[in-house]
C-alpha cells in the first residue's frame, strides 16, 4: 500500500501559494496538505486545514513542523519576487537564500521530496531571446535573477552530492485572479484586467511591444503537481526546468481584452521595470519538460482574457 503523503506548503498566503495549496487538498484531503507563511492565511487556507505561522529562516521551527505533520513533500514558495527585491537587496538575497538553505537541509537530513521555484530572472542580457534553450548562457540582471540562478545551482549540488529529490520550474510570467502578485516585473499582467473592470483604463509600465512569456494560473500549479509526481527516473533536469505556455506583448493583451472591453484605453509609461523585463526572454523552448514528463499547456491568450474578465467583476 502507498504511503500517504503529507505535504508542507511554505509561503501559502503568496500568488502561487493560495492556488496551490487549494489544488493539493482536492487531491490529497485537507488534512493532509498544511498551508504556511508568515503573513496571515489568505481564502481559505487557515480554516479548510492545517494552518501553521512560519518564517522559513527560522530552521528549527520549520523543522518542528516537519516534525510535527510527518511532512513528506515540502513546496518552498516563500521569496521576494524582482522588481521588490531591487528596493531591499540584501534582505530579498537572505530570504531567497537562507530560506532554501534552511529546506535542502532538512530534507537531506528526513529524506524528504521538495519544490523549489526558480523564473526566467535567470537569464540576462546574453541568453538568447528567442526560444531560449534549457541550458543557455545565464547573466542575471537582477538580485532576485541571481539568488535564483545560485539557488538552481544548489539544488542540483544536494541532488548529486547528497541525493535530495529537488525538483524546480523557471516560471515565466504568471497570472491568476483569485490573489494579487506579489511584486514581480510581469505583475501588469494581473494589474490590467483589474483596472479594465474597475476604470476602464490603464498605464502600463512596459513598452507596448515588450513581448515575455506568460502562463495562466491553472497551467502552472498543474505543472508543479505533475513535475513532483513524475517517476523520479524521468527528472533529469536538476536545476530548473523551462516551462512555456504563450508568449505576448501589453499591445497583444491589450487587443484581446477589447474584444470584451471595446472602450478599454491602456496608456504607456516605462519605469525602472522595462529594464528588467528586456533582458529577459520573449520565447522559452521547454523541449525537456514536454519530453522528461510530457508537459503541455492548456490555455492560449484568449482563454486567459475571457476567463480573468469573467471572474474579475
Amino acid at each position: 500500500m502507498k504511503k500517504q503523503k503529507q505535504i508542507l506548503v511554505i509561503g501559502s498566503s503568496g500568488q502561487i501559494g493560495t492556488e496551490l495549496v487549494e489544488e493539493l487538498r482536492k487531491i490529497y484531503g485537507n488534512e493532509h496538505v498544511v498551508a504556511s507563511d508568515i503573513h496571515p492565511p489568505v481564502n481559505n487556507t487557515g480554516s479548510d486545514g492545517p494552518y501553521e505561522s512560519l518564517d522559513v529562516l527560522q530552521g528549527n521551527s520549520v523543522l518542528e513542523i516537519v516534525r510535527k505533520y510527518k511532512v513528506t513533500e515540502v513546496y518552498l514558495l516563500a521569496a521576494i519576487l524582482s522588481a521588490t527585491a531591487e528596493q531591499s537587496v540584501k534582505a530579498a538575497w537572505r530570504l531567497n537564500m537562507d530560506g532554501l538553505f534552511n529546506l535542502l537541509d532538512i530534507c537531506r537530513e528526513r529524506k524528504i521530496k521538495l519544490f523549489w521555484p526558480s523564473s526566467i530572472a535567470v537569464f540576462g542580457p546574453g541568453t538568447p531571446r528567442i526560444n531560449t534553450p534549457q541550458f543557455p548562457y545565464m547573466d542575471p540582471s537582477t538580485v532576485y535573477g541571481i539568488s535564483k540562478l545560485a539557488g538552481e545551482l544548489w539544488c542540483e549540488y544536494y541532488f548529486q552530492k547528497f541525493g535530495v529529490d529537488v525538483r524546480s520550474l523557471r516560471y515565466p510570467g504568471l497570472i491568476s485572479y483569485k490573489s494579487q502578485p506579489g511584486g514581480g516585473t510581469t505583475d501588469y499582467a494581473v494589474h490590467i484586467f483589474h483596472e479594465a473592470r474597475k476604470n476602464n483604463k490603464y498605464e502600463c509600465y512596459l513598452a507596448e511591444d515588450t513581448v515575455l512569456p506568460m502562463m495562466y494560473m491553472p497551467d502552472a500549479v498543474r505543472a508543479t503537481v505533475e513535475l513532483m509526481n513524475a517517476d523520479f527516473g524521468n527528472v533529469k533536469v536538476r536545476s530548473s526546468y523551462n516551462i512555456a505556455a504563450i508568449s505576448f506583448s501589453p499591445s497583444e493583451l491589450v487587443k484581446e481584452i477589447k474584444k470584451h472591453l471595446p472602450d478599454f484605453v491602456c496608456t504607456y509609461k516605462p519605469d525602472i521595470r522595462q529594464k528588467y523585463a528586456s533582458s529577459w526572454p520573449a520565447s522559452i523552448d521547454d523541449s525537456a519538460a514536454r519530453s522528461d514528463w510530457h508537459w503541455s499547456h492548456t490555455y492560449n491568450l484568449a482563454d486567459i482574457v475571457e476567463d480573468m474578465l469573467w471572474h474579475i467583476q
